[in-house]
């Protein structure tokens, strides 16, 4: 079953996908836009990303805060899992995604990619991040 994993941001969603068999994860890209309730173009990329993976489902990353509390970022990411739920009629999951940023910031730095550029790939790293960690969770 191919996942699609999603980083969800105000600006961004950074999208990694698994292979046909679901068991690794590759980041896939970065979906911007300049306005953070502008996300019709977002959900018609993922839309076509849906098509060309065959994806069967998705992860959503869910940012809660360090003392497990869900806070204002946590409610725009539980409308933003009902909107794609509507639209692209995929079941979506919820997965913590505490610390995957630092985590993609980590990786980047120990390639490195210099700061400037790093941008362009923290999200889909995040991404997959967040995806390896469901993976992982589901083996378990």
């Amino acid at each position: 079953m191919v996942l699609l994993g999603l980083d969800y941001g105000e600006k961004t969603v950074g999208v990694a996908v698994t292979d046909p068999l679901g068991i690794t994860a590759q980041p896939l890209e970065t979906i911007f836009r300049s306005n953070p309730t502008h996300l019709r173009s977002t959900l018609r990329r993922l839309e076509e990303i849906i098509c060309e993976r065959k994806a069967e489902k998705i992860v959503l990353g869910y940012p809660k805060n360090m003392d497990d509390s869900a806070g204002y970022r946590c409610e725009e990411t539980l409308k933003f899992k009902e909107m794609l739920e509507k639209r692209l009629g995929l079941v979506v999951e919820l997965e913590d995604e505490r610390l995957s940023t630092v985590a993609a910031e980590d990786i980047l730095i120990e390639s490195g990619v210099k700061p400037g550029d790093r941008k362009a790939y923290i999200d889909k790293i995040a991404a997959q991040i967040i995806l390896e960690q469901y993976i992982n969770r589901q083996e378990a």
